[in-house]
């Protein structure tokens, strides 16, 4: 099935609402992502999931939102896909712990601006 961009923006919004949730949820801290490998599985597949749908939104879309690093967040699923042995896991906590809610609310941003 081929989604639109407003599709794509509302599959990941709701993909990172699950993430966060779970993250809330069970109390995650950096440590236990570092240290539990059913947990780093767990939070991976929403991550290649967001990164799909952003590397698929038209380069048009992506170019109008030149605010959200489109690039870095496919290439974030393209890493952790194609080279999941060599996985950065602070790196991984960062962007969950760190950008992620900053990236939440810019596609809350772009919501009410653009869609």
């Amino acid at each position: 099935m081929k989604y639109s961009d407003e599709q794509r923006i509302a599959k990941i919004v709701e993909t990172t609402e699950k993430l966060s949730k779970y993250i809330s949820d069970k109390s995650l801290t950096r440590e236990m992502v570092l240290e539990d490998e059913t947990i780093r599985w767990t939070i991976t597949t929403p991550l290649y999931n967001i990164g799909e749908h952003a590397y698929n939104l038209s380069d048009e879309f992506k170019q109008s939102n030149p605010e959200i690093p489109w690039t870095k967040i496919s290439g974030l699923r393209h890493r952790l896909v194609h080279d999941y042995e060599n996985t950065s896991w602070n790196i991984i906590c960062d962007i969950i712990f760190d950008v992620l809610p900053k990236f939440q609310q810019q596609l809350k941003n772009l919501k009410k601006s653009n869609l």
